[in-house]
């Protein structure tokens, strides 16, 4: 018995006695609320608003009722409405009437080509990542056009909502 006081005293001692870790730093960590730049878009464009506003921000004017009407037919017939949508902004960008910077305004102030872009299609400045880039992409590669632009950021996402 003698025996398992002086384990069980032992046992208290060195709990006692153990060492503990001390906490020397603590560092408080803010809240910080993440927001992607143009992410509070959350209500989907119809099918006429975005026939409508795409005819519009690539010839500067209303899309004829004739052709709303046969693109939306296209549209509402077609199973998977992001195929349709690519389909029908090619079929835009490659018409003879679109207006589109010609390729020395690209190369020559990239800066404001990639502004006016985001403000006509996404109505919203460029953040700094997405300045750079694009300065970067139509820096290096000589097979990115305006056309190639404006088809990349039509064909967005954030393009469908407003």
């Amino acid at each position: 018995m003698k025996i398992i006081v002086k384990i069980f005293i032992s046992f208290v001692l060195m709990s006692a006695f153990a060492c503990t870790k001390e906490i020397k730093y603590q560092y408080d960590v803010n809240d910080v609320s993440v927001k992607q730049q143009g992410g509070e878009k959350n209500n989907r464009k119809s099918t006429t608003e975005f026939i409508s506003i795409a005819y519009a921000d690539l010839f500067g004017s209303n899309i004829p009722s004739s052709k709303l009407s046969n693109l939306s037919f296209a549209y509402a017939s077609f199973g998977d409405l992001k195929i349709i949508e690519k389909i029908i902004i090619k079929n835009l960008l490659n018409d003879s009437n679109v207006i589109i910077p010609p390729l020395p305004s690209l190369n020559g102030d990239t800066a404001l080509f990639i502004a006016n872009s985001y403000k006509k299609f996404y109505n919203r400045e460029p953040n700094e990542f997405e300045k750079h880039y694009w300065k970067d992409l139509i820096r290096t590669n000589a097979t990115i056009t305006p056309v190639t632009i404006y088809y990349a950021m039509m064909t967005s996402d954030e393009y469908r909502f407003y």
